[in-house]
């Protein structure tokens, strides 16, 4: 055989016992949700086809042409039968794009379909996507929104890395067909982490925005903020007003941003976000989540102190060391829900768990009171309280 024969049944080879992995639950997990041993995809998992070039006379070693960094930050959905997630796909050339994979239980057997997306230009055509949420709205169209960064146009002369951030837009209604919107309009400077609630609030729509004032650092936005925009074609928020601030030494104290679009539940709106704080050693991503009101989504009702999912193991390792982020969930008709996390921009996970159980978990565990002393005085409480059951 030729080298190519050769390494091409090699490559095929691992790349199929990687999608055919049998992922095992990490038990007995802490009572709210369940780990898995493996990532749920990786940069192993997207096809050789879409890596290699298979013509052996342009390829004779069959190289890696097209590679991927990592596979990460999804947006998810049931839908047709199948658990979809739109995966931030990151190349050898720092670009990033979105495709789809499936599997048939939302766990096992992850696999790329068909192409990756190809969206449409908008005025200001962006260098770089990632991030989607998807909404399944009740007007019944399937929304994604995603971040899309371009060069900063007021950068001084040599400046090659500022840049700046909006919230772009796509809808589709069978998954194969994406139609471009207009990237979100607000007062808010820039935006990052922009989810679409699924139902009409007072007859307009409701986004999640995370307003800031730089690419990076959050400056005066005060946390994770709400808007109504009359339409989604074009989508404009005249004014945010602040659902979830960011709170000095939380986990949260740096920013914070939605996540998935919030679960409908009989007690309230149920939100998984992210929570950033600084360290020696960097910015560290954690998950939380917290509680809106059922009838005003714009109100919290529960916020449970500290995180639900921070990294752990080898989750910490990655592109950007020490992170988990979420930016999908889908909740079974039963309940269950799954929560699609990554770590560390490099691979992504999931942790299954139900609502019944996020619930108890929102409104049972007490609030960060912001001191070490009530914090002990909390610890204490749960210490004598056991002492006599």
């Amino acid at each position: 055989m030729s080298i190519f024969q050769t390494r091409r049944a090699h490559v095929e080879r691992e790349y199929n016992e990687l999608i055919h992995q049998h992922n095992q639950p990490i038990l007995p997990g802490n009572g709210i949700y369940i780990r898995y041993e493996n990532p749920v995809l990786t940069a192993g998992h997207v096809p050789p086809t879409w890596r290699y070039d298979y013509d052996p006379k342009a390829n004779p070693f069959f190289m890696e042409r097209l590679g991927i960094n990592a596979v990460f930050n999804a947006g998810a959905l049931f839908f047709q039968g199948k658990y979809w997630v739109v995966a931030r796909v990151e190349g050898w050339d720092r670009k990033s794009f979105f495709a789809l994979a499936s599997s048939p239980d939302g766990i096992h057997d992850f696999r790329f379909e068909g192409e990756p997306l190809l969206l449409g230009d908008v005025a200001d055509p962006e260098t770089n996507v990632y991030d989607m949420r998807l909404t399944a709205h009740e007007d019944g169209w399937i929304y994604g929104l995603f971040c899309a960064e371009r060069k900063d146009p007021t950068a001084k002369a040599g400046d090659t890395s500022a840049a700046t951030a909006t919230a772009g837009i796509v809808r589709t209604k069978d998954l194969k067909t994406w139609e471009r919107l207009p990237d979100l309009k607000t007062n808010g400077g820039q935006q990052r982490n922009v989810v679409l609630h699924p139902e009409f609030v007072g007859g307009q729509y409701l986004l999640y925005t995370r307003p800031q004032d730089g690419f990076i650092d959050t400056g005066s936005g005060g946390g994770i903020s709400t808007g109504l925009s009359k339409s989604m074609n074009p989508a404009v928020v005249d004014k945010e007003t602040v659902l979830d601030p960011k709170v000095y030494h939380t986990i949260k104290e740096v920013k914070n941003g939605a996540g998935a679009p919030p679960i409908k539940t009989k007690d309230g709106w149920l939100h998984i976000a992210h929570g950033v704080r600084n360290t020696a050693a960097g910015l560290r991503y954690v998950i939380y989540a917290f509680l809106a009101d059922p009838k005003d989504p714009t109100r919290t009702i529960a916020t449970p102190g500290g995180y639900l999912i921070a990294p752990e193991g080898d989750e910490r390792i990655g592109d950007v060391s020490n992170v988990v982020f979420t930016n999908g969930l889908i909740t079974d008709p039963d309940g269950r829900v799954l929560i699609y996390y990554a770590s560390s921009d490099t691979r992504l996970h999931v942790a299954e768990t139900s609502v019944a159980q996020l619930l108890d978990y929102v409104k049972n565990t007490p609030p960060d009171r912001l001191r070490s002393r009530t914090s002990v005085e909390d610890r204490i409480a749960l210490i004598r309280k056991n002492l006599i059951q």
